[in-house]
């Protein structure tokens, strides 16, 4: 099927233009500009988190932000870095460091620019909703897990990426800093009282302002034998944001007897991941923005948009990034109605890096550790778990399975298992849902049939056996129809008349089973027909070769011209 680039490239930012007012421009301002505020913690402690720094969090926000919001198909989309990634992001740094991450994200960025080319935006909305669930619960706690080093002020270096090894390891050095819990408690309240006391201002972005103050305070009163020296802030860690870094490609470094090409190969499952991740969390923020400003966005213009933003950003020094179901929600709640909203946001994150990066080497880290595991709380979904107990248990099983692969192994594994596991599970229930029924004295016409209503009960002759599939004819079924066609009594039907009415299609296993049984009938003498073959399974058929194997009079409209064919061909 033909198409142009126009059906999958069609940027948001030039609709809303057309019909651009002050008005309108005055809203995006007031709403770019508290996402922009908002949008300063998280950046930093995402960068952080991912086991870089403040600046590559800052960077990514600023760059895919307004990337994002100039190409997107989404008019209220803000985009950054986010805490889906933390998890992936720490492992591949571990392994192959700086440079592997910037590999895995330009990849990442290409498999979302295809997925858009090829339409398949509306596909992504199909990985099955416990499967998110699932690995979006196993990323919460895993993140929860990666603050506990900050939160209580271990100072730990080194810490395993595995979840596992990780506990052992944080139990074998469980030095706490009575500060850094101080002000990780207090940062916890303030982000749990605060939209109790006004929901204006987020709760992360108190926090941090309160806790930074109060560090500030003590260190600069308090006396030295209270050993607030010891608690430690971004600027005694990490090299304070000063810019946007001049584009650069991280130094590669090769294990002796190593190609690039076989490093990219072992760093496609992670690239795939981090795709993945990106399309199925952009998209999802995209919908629910939808259903609360009453528009529609263009989901392959929303990957587009996302691919090129993690083409660009790495070589920048940052991290990975999608679309932000918070800051997204923030931005519509503060009047931000166009792509407008998404650029000054990274206006004023730009505005952050150049005139106050200094004041970020004041933030103590266990605060951000605090609003990290707000973070992961709301990602949980630990009510959404609740609510699926009462659903088909299968559901419960794959959740879980997906939610303890992402904490033991990693999210490449998780979500290969869990979107495997969900399509078994979905092949079985459809085969449960398809039934196989056999005729051998009559048929009732009132029960839902293809036949004509005035007729009383349909009388088969002597000689004919009439199966009837009811659902999809698959490869799921398809076996099972040949074991009960394998099953019958002794005797030899002459006809046997396959009723086919309820077929919403037919499969390559499927014809050729057919075209199997075909075979065989005529070896054994016996005669085929098909009755009430949907349009389009027909002409399946016929570009399957199956018409051609038969009397194209034994493909009859409904069971009434079966039956009376078969009368014809009785001998």
């Amino acid at each position: 099927m033909q198409y142009s680039l126009k059906e999958v490239f069609a940027p948001k930012l030039a609709h809303t233009l057309r019909h651009y007012t002050r008005t309108q421009f005055a809203q995006d301002a007031l709403a770019g500009i508290i996402v922009g505020i908002v949008a300063i913690p998280l950046a930093i402690a995402f960068g952080i988190s991912s086991g870089v720094g403040p600046t590559e969090g800052l960077v990514t926000a600023i760059i895919a932000g307004l990337l994002i919001s100039l190409f997107g198909g989404s008019k209220v989309q803000i985009g950054g870095p986010t805490g889906a990634f933390i998890v992936i992001i720490y492992g591949i740094i571990q392994q192959y460091g700086l440079a592997g991450l910037t590999i895995a994200t330009v990849m990442a960025g290409i498999l979302l620019i295809l997925m858009g080319l090829a339409r398949f935006g509306s596909i992504i909305k199909f990985v099955p909703y416990p499967v998110i669930v699932g690995f979006t619960a196993g990323i919460a706690v895993t993140i929860f897990s990666t603050q506990m080093n900050d939160f209580f002020g271990l100072g730990l270096t080194d810490v395993p990426a595995n979840f596992v090894d990780k506990w052992i390891f944080y139990a074998g050095h469980f030095a706490v800093n009575p500060w850094a819990v101080g002000i990780g408690v207090f940062s916890l309240l303030i982000c749990i009282c605060m939209p109790l006391v006004t929901k204006r201002v987020p709760g992360s972005l108190a926090a941090i302002v309160f806790a930074t103050l109060a560090v500030c305070a003590l260190k600069e009163w308090a006396p030295d034998s209270w050993g607030i020296a010891s608690l430690q802030t971004i600027g005694d860690l990490y090299e304070l944001p000063h810019g946007i870094p001049a584009p650069h490609m991280p130094a590669l470094q090769l294990a002796e007897g190593e190609s690039l090409f076989t490093l990219i190969q072992k760093l496609f499952p992670s690239a795939f991941t981090i795709a993945m991740l990106g399309a199925i969390e952009s998209l999802l923020s995209a919908m629910v923005a939808d259903g609360v400003i009453g528009d529609k966005h263009n989901s392959n213009t929303e990957l587009i948009a996302q691919g090129a933003a993690n083409i660009v950003v790495p070589f920048f020094g940052g991290i990975p990034a999608t679309g932000a179901i918070a800051r997204t929600m923030t931005n519509i709640n503060n009047g931000g109605r166009t792509p407008v909203a998404g650029i000054i946001h990274a206006i004023v994150l730009l505005l952050v890096l150049f005139f106050f990066g200094q004041l970020v080497g004041l933030i103590p880290m266990s605060c951000l550790a605090a609003v990290l595991i707000m973070v992961a709380y709301s990602m949980s979904g630990w009510k959404t778990i609740v609510g699926l107990i009462r659903h088909p248990s299968r559901d419960l099983w794959v959740l879980l399975i997906t939610f303890f692969l992402t904490v033991i192994f990693d999210l490449t594994v998780a979500i290969e298992v869990g979107i495997l596991l969900a399509l078994v599970l979905f092949l079985m229930r459809t085969s449960e849902e398809t039934h196989i029924r056999t005729f051998h004295k009559e048929i009732d016409p009132n029960e839902d049939t293809d036949v004509q209503s005035n007729l009383e009960h349909l009388t088969i002759p002597d000689g004919v056996e009439v199966y009837e599939i009811d659902g999809p004819y698959f490869f799921g079924i398809a076996n099972r129809f040949d074991d009960v066609m394998g099953h019958v009594s002794g005797e030899k039907y002459p006809i046997r008349i396959i009723r086919m009415r309820k077929v919403p299609f037919v499969d390559s296993t499927a014809m050729h089973n057919l075209e199997m049984l075909i075979r065989r009938s005529h070896r054994e003498g016996m005669t085929i027909i098909l009755s009430g073959v949907k349009e389009h399974v027909h002409k399946q058929l016929q570009k399957g070769g199956i018409e051609q194997m038969m009397n194209p009079e034994n493909i009859c409209p409904n069971i009434h011209v079966a039956l009376n064919r078969a009368k014809e061909l009785l001998p």
